[in-house]
């Protein structure tokens, strides 16, 4: 029989927007794929994919006591259903649902994904200090789980876990999920006027803020530049903008706010560079799909982003919160053509041979084969 895996995931969009090329490769090396997450609207897609997907009754926002209690008692009775080989949770809720759920299960090796910190450590989102330290304090213990791995996309996450007191030879670091660089190749730059482009949620801790009050002082300084947004506002997230808010910030400052966009390419296709505010990342999707389209960067000299926006070669970084350097790296990066090709064909080479989904799929494969070998 093939080995069996199962994805513990939040959100059936989540899956197929940052979880697919992994499961893929799991499924082309001969893994039997079945993802538990809340089923919306992704449901048929990701039975297109071959997958078997079973519906979870739980909300992304909340680690409620009882919320989590039935969660846990929902996925164990599905672990006892599939016994699967190998169960996968991605980022913190599933990673600390999902392990608890397997403890007394010794043929069930372990993955947990931290996708980065999120907002319960870096957020807006009123959490106590005593709810940080009581998710440290669980982190400290499940991922100490026998036959388990801890996955992190970037060194200072990897540092962070470490820091919990898990054994460094147990946490892998694999950047990302993977691009598919086939889909997304380098376009030629638009005409003019110079636009600059932020792709992902609507939030605080995703610097669109900042980015909104850059563009408003280069507005004022008499900067030609263009800014679109493409992203939905996300209501369950409470450091999420509200979409009046948005829509006001669009009208005064001229930004054009797209929305959700379904071919991410076409944002790339419109904008001459990304810009990326963010606080702190796993690793940013919205930046290494633009480096796969050729595009230079802006962003933030923030864990996670560093990856990929390097100073001097793909991008220009800024320190995180600053709206006037931010501004500043924004106009350099419009006023100099030359230097977005120079920053665009780096960071292509630099996706194609560290991020793509060949490459991250080889890597996860390789960690699942290990844990089965064990």
């Amino acid at each position: 029989m093939a080995p069996r895996i199962l994805y513990v995931v939040t959100e059936d969009w989540y899956f197929l927007s940052h979880r697919l090329p992994m499961a893929r490769a799991a499924q082309e090396a001969g893994y039997e794929v079945h993802v538990a997450t809340r089923l919306k609207d992704g449901k048929a897609a990701i039975e297109q994919q071959g997958f078997v997907p079973h519906g979870l009754n739980w909300s992304r926002g909340s680690l409620s006591p009882l919320g989590s209690f039935s969660a846990i008692v929902e996925l164990r009775r599905l672990l006892r259903e599939l016994n699967p080989d190998i169960l996968h949770n991605v980022s913190l809720k599933p990673v600390l649902l999902g392990t608890v759920a397997s403890l007394g299960r010794s043929a069930t090796a372990v993955v947990n994904s931290l996708t980065g910190l999120g907002t319960l450590f870096i957020g807006e989102a009123g959490v106590s200090g005593l709810a940080r330290k009581m998710v440290r304090f669980a982190l400290s213990r499940l991922l100490r789980r026998g036959r388990s791995r801890t996955v992190v996309q970037n060194p200072d996450d990897r540092a962070f876990v470490i820091s919990l007191g898990v054994a460094p030879d147990t946490v892998v670091l694999i950047p990302g999920s993977g691009v598919d660089t086939k889909k997304l190749t380098k376009l030629p730059e638009p005409p003019p006027p110079v636009t600059a482009a932020y792709v992902g949620r609507m939030l605080a801790d995703k610097g669109v803020l900042t980015l909104i009050d850059a563009f408003s002082r280069l507005g004022k300084r008499g900067v030609s530049l263009q800014l679109l947004l493409a992203g939905d506002c996300d209501k369950e997230n409470p450091g999420s903008l509200a979409p009046e808010q948005l829509r006001e910030f669009a009208s005064l400052y001229g930004i054009h706010w797209l929305g959700h966009v379904a071919d991410i390419s076409e944002v790339w296709a419109r904008a001459h560079f990304a810009v990326l505010a963010s606080r702190r990342e796993g690793l940013p999707k919205s930046l290494l799909e633009a480096a796969a389209c050729g595009r230079a960067m802006v962003a933030t000299d923030a864990p996670g982003c560093r990856e990929i926006a390097i100073p001097g070669e793909t991008a220009l970084t800024v320190p995180v919160d600053d709206a006037g350097a931010l501004a500043d790296a924004m106009a350099k990066l419009a006023g100099d053509a030359e230097m977005r090709q120079l920053f665009g064909a780096n960071a292509r080479r630099l996706v194609e041979s560290k991020f793509s989904a060949e490459a991250i799929g080889r890597q996860t494969v390789a960690l699942y084969d290990s844990l089965i070998a064990r």
